[in-house]
């Protein structure tokens, strides 16, 4: 077996980021998240340099596995750093702009990549963390895990591709956690497949060294994988299914204020959180989910940059960061402020196309293939 070596690239040696560095150990090559601090939100950088490795181990045929670690106790990644994004997009809105499009086509690089691809996740893996964990091959789950799609809290929407994700999820699960941003643990996750294995983070380092061996990764994830139980939305299964199957938000609220029984105190939670959310994102993100189950992930990331360029565009974003992260006063007003003010011609003026420069062209699948990515 080779020794370990810090691999920052080929060539002149660029400048270093603490916050992610690849490292070889024989067949393979981890990308260590550690931007601890900030539970490994991703920085623009730190993706454009996740996205430059991957060719390089793409056509290494030394390299048998990519794995993606984290350093934090308590994060995979708990998704994109949406300050420094508000931030360049005041400064320089064409570059912001941009920087959704190199991010949406690394999710897509991932999905096409053609070696094992093996995400070690134990603590909070939301927004762009989830973008570049869902697409690989194999995504462990340790006891600490915890996936959400928080967007419409901060006038986004759930966007690096998981509409596709989502909108196949049975029993109108993917439409409760896109609206509502809620979070659910490693059994919930394996039973819906947001999670391949569920394995105690004890045993990441022994596997990471076997496949460091060149073993192969279906019987060392297979071996150590443990049944987690029925999850937390057994329970709730039937008044989600019934409440977001609404052909509009307003429709699911509706439902959801009709919900008599044992199921009416998480019903009402739940109106209360949806109540707090951005009455525009919520409704971008409905109509973006119906029509995400008729499109594959290449359309959707597509539809995602349109959306997304219209979001830094309009005010509910920027406002939504404002009040989660730079002020924290948790005190969003919304523009527009109730779902009735926004209309469907609004909503539909986020989806058209966008001028050439800035609409995301992707590679097709065989495309990327023949490229050997």
């Amino acid at each position: 077996m080779e020794g370990k070596s810090v691999d920052q690239g080929s060539g002149a040696a660029p400048e270093t980021n603490p916050d992610l560095a690849t490292e070889r150990d024989g067949a393979t090559v981890t990308v260590w998240l550690g931007r601890t601090r900030a539970l490994n939100a991703l920085t623009i950088a730190m993706r454009d340099e996740f996205a430059a490795v991957i060719p390089r181990l793409a056509r290494d045929p030394n390299i048998y596995a990519l794995l993606i670690r984290s350093r934090s106790p308590k994060a995979f990644s708990a998704g994109g750093d949406v300050r420094e994004l508000i931030a360049l997009h005041r400064q320089d809105p064409a570059a912001a702009r941009a920087a959704f499009a190199r991010e949406y086509a690394l999710n897509w690089t991932l999905e096409c990549f053609s070696k094992p691809t093996i995400s070690f996740i134990d603590g909070l893996v939301m927004g762009s963390g989830v973008g570049i964990s869902l697409y690989n091959t194999h995504r462990v789950a340790g006891p600490g895990y915890r996936f959400g799609m928080p967007e419409t809290a901060i006038g986004l929407f759930p966007d690096v591709g998981v509409a596709h994700a989502l909108s196949r999820l049975p029993g109108e699960v993917g439409t409760y956690l896109g609206l509502t941003g809620r979070t659910i643990g490693r059994a919930d996750a394996y039973r819906l497949g947001l999670a391949t294995h569920c394995i105690s983070s004890e045993h990441f380092d022994e596997i990471a060294a076997a496949l460091a061996d060149a073993q192969p990764v279906d019987p060392l994830l297979d071996d150590r994988h443990v049944d987690p139980g029925p999850g937390e939305l057994v329970a709730v299964a039937s008044v989600i299914a019934h409440c977001f199957a609404g052909d509009s938000v307003e429709a699911i609220l509706a439902r959801l204020e009709a919900v008599t029984g044992p199921d009416q105190g998480f019903a009402a939670a739940v109106l209360a959180d949806l109540g707090k959310r951005s009455p525009m994102s919520l409704k971008v993100t409905l109509r973006h989910l119906r029509h995400a189950a008729r499109m594959d992930l290449r359309e959707v990331l597509t539809a995602d940059q349109r959306l997304a360029c219209r979001c830094l565009e309009g005010h509910d974003f920027a406002e939504g960061v404002r009040a989660a992260l730079v002020d924290k006063d948790n005190l969003p007003v919304w523009r527009p402020a109730t779902l009735a003010d926004a209309t469907a011609s609004m909503i539909e003026a986020y989806f058209a196309p966008l001028p050439d420069v800035d609409e995301l062209v992707l590679p097709t699948r065989a495309e990327m293939q023949a490229a050997r990515v």
